[in-house]
Formats: structure tokens, C-alpha cells, sequence
């Protein structure tokens, strides 16, 4: 199921000892985890991402540091700021995302539904575009 990027608040266990997150694949994650990986050692104010994916659904979680996300999707920009390990990005499908590490003990973690598979990948920003406007007509083709 393909939903717009919005942000997930995580239940926070916190005591004396400390603060516990607990991630479950299809409980506080939309979909079933099949793969994680995070980016650290950025140099502040560095920015990654500049590309989209076709089907892939993700969450994004800065476990520290803070991170501004910029999303496109549907003729609209959005910015989120993770600040908290307790805050996560739900990003489904197509849509052209830029992730700007503003501090530089950032650690970015992102759990992904389905393994890399670079064919997933949209890189170039004209043809995201251009999927977006065929995905555009379409949605309204059929609303029609």
C-alpha cells in the first residue's frame, strides 16, 4: 500500500537506565523489514539521497543527529526535520527525497521492505518527473 511520506512516533521506554525504542516490521513499520542499513561519518551540512524509487517502501530514522529530509511527491515538496531517534520517515514509492546531515554525528538507519535492487532506482530527476506526471494522468484517468 503506497501512502504519502509522513512521520511515525515511536513508543519511548525511558527510566533511570536510559531510553528503549522497540522497531517491529508490520507492528509500528507499515511492511516487514528485509533490509537495514545506516550512513554516519558525514560531514555537516552534506547532502545525499537526490533520487527516487518505484516500489521500494522505507523508514528513516536519524538514531542521531539531526537530519532535514526533503520530499517530492505528487507536484509537492515537503520538508521534515528527524531530530529524534524516536521519530521515523515513512517514504513509499515514488518520490524524489534529499537528506541534508546537519549535524555531523549524524547517523542516518533505514529499514527497506525489499533487498537493494538497483533497478528500483530512479537517479535522474527529469525522468522522476516524468513517471510522476504518467502516475498523475493515470490517477486522474481513473478517477474519471
Amino acid at each position: 500500500m503506497k501512502e504519502n511520506p509522513h512521520l511515525i512516533i515511536f513508543n519511548e521506554n525511558k527510566d533511570t537506565r536510559g531510553c528503549l525504542v522497540a522497531i517491529e516490521g508490520g507492528n509500528n513499520i507499515p511492511f516487514e523489514i528485509a533490509r537495514v542499513y545506516y550512513i554516519y561519518n558525514t560531514p555537516q551540512n552534506i547532502e545525499r539521497g537526490f533520487h527516487a524509487h518505484r516500489n521500494l517502501m522505507q523508514v528513516l530514522i536519524a538514531v542521531n543527529g539531526i537530519i532535514e529530509v526533503t520530499c517530492e511527491y505528487h507536484g509537492q515538496k515537503s520538508f521534515y526535520l528527524l531530530d529524534s531517534p524516536k521519530k521515523g520517515l515513512l517514504l513509499s514509492g515514488l518520490v524524489w527525497h534529499t537528506m541534508k546531515f546537519v549535524s555531523d554525528d549524524s547517523i542516518l538507519m533505514v529499514l527497506a521492505d525489499t533487498y537493494y535492487d538497483e533497478s528500483d532506482y530512479v537517479r535522474n530527476y527529469n525522468d522522476f518527473i516524468t513517471l510522476e506526471q504518467n502516475f498523475l494522468s493515470g490517477f486522474l484517468h481513473e478517477r474519471a
